[in-house]
């Protein structure tokens, strides 16, 4: 199934990149058609207006990680409720991981996934396919018959687990290199997290919680850029969390190793000192780590050190969070809140600008991932896929209120200013005032 034909769509009073006085969008087949003052004067008696009062106007978002559950645990989400949480979190492109059950180790798989991403039609769904088969980290996938799918796979992770090791690892990079895909690592030496549920510093041994190194996520970072540099392919670090993987990331690019990062916004905003509830709700993979950490990795975010925000969308039910913390299943939910929470630590700071939040949201990430249609420019004869954000509609999260199917949410009853009002995909609008449109 192909993705609905577009209306004729004109965006009124919007400021592409938050920059100068409000402007006229016009939107023809999928693409941005005039642009300016006099924009609207050329809209047909037909065409569907949405006057947006000077909100801003920013390329779609793109998440290079995202966990949508299908198949295998439709009960915490799905495709369909995903795609909802991602339109109306700006997203107008989103890779889903693997671990699904069974897990994306194949093209039948990924295929499906695709084509189901395709029919729901709210966002591009990119299927993550498996490195290894069953994410057992032993042998390697077919990557090669699931880049030449339907689904055109782009991206490789064991996400939830680490491809540990390391001549696994490095015949996944030599492979990937000559596909002309990329690895993402979860990286994370196994025999170093046994047991383990929380940051190990202070707050994790006080609260008599089991500690999580830094070098359990360092040592792979550090190894997986040397064996990336040797077989001459790219490799994408999940999740970074560490101020030690700052120092290696830069060191990595200095050397001019082929190595990306993300960052999430649980990592940017909160540290562990959250902890101290037990609150199952707080625990994550990579834990939440100390106060430097975090603010090491806004600074990376902001020199480019750190490519791009990923969500790590992770949807639980609520008996898999509400239980004791050392049972209850890692991961956080990120879609809806994504864009108030990078707006509210760096661009109400002044460490960004609108334009750079493009950067790090929409356009690095699709330029990672190989995507040619998303991350581009706000101009003339360019796709259409677009978020509009209202710097100052104050909100408060309830995880209820969502559009995901569970509600493990750590924001909640948090209150931002910035909210995406309205989401543009492929010229069609998807979300608007807090609705996902069908």
């Amino acid at each position: 199934m192909t993705v609905p034909e577009s209306p004729t769509l004109l965006l009124r009073r919007v400021r592409p990149y938050g920059e100068g006085d409000p402007v006229d969008v016009l939107i023809r087949d999928g693409r941005i058609a005039a642009l300016g003052p006099g924009a609207g004067e050329e809209a047909p008696a037909d065409a569907e207006v949405h006057d947006l009062d000077g909100a801003v106007l920013l390329p779609g978002f793109v998440d290079l990680h995202t966990h949508l559950r299908e198949p295998g645990r439709e009960d915490t989400e799905t495709i369909a409720s995903g795609s909802a949480a991602a339109a109306l979190g700006g997203y107008t492109a989103v890779f889903a991981m693997a671990n699904t059950q069974p897990p994306q180790d194949n093209q039948t798989v990924t295929d499906s996934v695709w084509r189901i991403g395709r029919e729901v039609g709210l966002c591009d769904v990119h299927p993550v396919g498996a490195v290894t088969v069953g994410l057992k980290g032993e042998q390697l996938t077919e990557m090669g018959q699931m880049a030449d799918g339907a689904a055109k796979v782009k991206i490789f992770s064991d996400d939830g687990m680490c491809v540990y090791d390391p001549l696994v690892m490095r015949r996944a990079l030599e492979y990937s290199a000559g596909l002309g895909v990329l690895i993402a690592q979860h990286a994370e030496e196994p025999r170093l997290t046994r047991g383990a549920v929380a940051h190990e510093g202070p707050t994790a041994a006080r609260l008599g919680l089991t500690g999580w190194p830094r070098s359990a996520e360092e040592s792979i970072v550090a190894r997986d850029a040397i064996l990336a540099r040797d077989a001459g392919a790219r490799v994408h670090i999940c999740h970074a969390s560490t101020t030690g993987t700052v120092e290696l990331l830069a060191w990595a690019k200095s050397q001019g190793i082929s190595i990306t990062a993300e960052v999430t916004p649980h990592h940017l905003l909160l540290d562990d000192s959250r902890l101290e509830t037990y609150d199952g709700v707080y625990r994550v993979n990579p834990p939440l780590r100390e106060a430097h950490d975090a603010r090491a990795l806004r600074e990376a975010l902001v020199s480019g050190v750190i490519d791009c925000v990923a969500t790590d969308h992770a949807p639980h039910a609520a008996q898999e969070k509400c239980c004791e913390f050392a049972a209850a299943r890692p991961g956080m939910l990120g879609l809806e809140t994504a864009l108030p929470i990078v707006a509210a630590l760096l661009i109400d700071s002044g460490d960004m600008t609108w334009r750079d939040l493009a950067r790090v949201m929409s356009v690095r990430p699709a330029e990672i991932a190989g995507l040619t249609d998303q991350g581009r420019p706000i101009e003339v004869g360019e796709p259409a896929n677009l978020a509009v954000v209202d710097p100052d509609s104050s909100w408060t999260v309830i995880g209820e209120d969502l559009a995901s199917l569970s509600a493990n949410t750590p924001y909640e009853g948090m209150t931002f200013a910035a909210r995406v009002v309205g989401t543009v995909y492929h010229g069609r609008m998807t979300s608007r005032d807090g609705k996902a449109l069908a």
